[in-house]
């Protein structure tokens, strides 16, 4: 195992929206670093599969578990599930989102509800499901995946950066209270990512505005998700992965 990755051996990971773009790369991380891996998805199951089985190719364990995690009812059956096959989740990925374009003028009701729901309510009922496991064993990891749209204008919505920022009020609450649990809880905000929902970037030629030059890509956030996982001592922050978004 390279030096740079945690040693995840006998951990229990859940990763949220796993079965695509950024969650496929983190649920692979985590694997690599010796993690058994529960893989969540709503909607895809062959691609859910796929990732199982490249984990199970390069020797790790890993399972799909279909859940809809803004559901209190099916948060519950997935986690019941992910302890029966696995045990206990050490490490949550609250990784699941929707990024539905949408002006103002637009927005509905419903459409503001339903991205709360799925951004911001699932990693709450997803966080407050596991706690238990973790509280026992005096360790645990959360890591809940925000948006650069947490503090800036953003390109999909108001709807969007509201969830987003919350969920970053959902971290630190969280950390500030379960830190000597030995329980960790931080964000990781990627910025411009090249994933299937990059058309919209890819289009108004974000990456070529960026300092770097070019969008992200889904493994170097999962590289960040990693060292977060693997440091006790990092609580409570979001961590930019933006290509120097910030700068512009």
């Amino acid at each position: 195992m390279p030096a740079h990755l945690p040693s995840l051996n006998d951990r229990v990971a859940l990763v949220t929206g796993g079965s695509r773009g950024i969650g496929r790369a983190i649920s692979i991380a985590l694997a690599s670093a010796g993690a058994a891996v529960a893989v969540n998805y709503r909607q895809r199951e062959n691609e859910a599969a796929d990732v199982v089985a490249e984990i199970e190719r390069a020797g790790g364990r890993a399972i799909a578990v279909r859940a809809d995690v803004s559901a209190a009812d099916e948060v519950k059956a997935m986690i019941q599930q992910v302890e029966s096959r696995l045990g206990p989740v050490d490490v949550l990925v609250n990784n699941a989102g929707t990024a539905t374009i949408v002006d103002i003028d637009d927005l509905t009701e419903a459409e503001f509800d339903r991205t709360l729901a799925v951004n911001l309510k699932s990693a709450f009922l997803c966080t407050q499901a596991v706690l238990l496991g973790m509280r026992a064993k005096r360790w645990g990891r959360i890591v809940n995946l925000s948006s650069a749209a947490a503090r800036g204008a953003g390109l999909v919505g108001i709807h969007y950066n509201t969830s987003k920022a919350g969920l970053e009020g959902l971290t630190r609450g969280y950390a500030a209270r379960l830190a000597r649990e030995g329980i960790t809880v931080n964000a990781v905000a990627p910025g411009p990512i090249d994933t299937e929902m990059a058309g919209p970037l890819k289009a108004s030629n974000v990456g070529e505005r960026l300092p770097v030059g070019r969008l992200g890509e889904a493994s170097e956030v999962a590289d960040v998700v990693l060292m977060i996982v693997g440091n006790a001592f990092i609580t409570g922050q979001t961590i930019p992965v933006n290509g120097g978004i910030s700068f512009i």
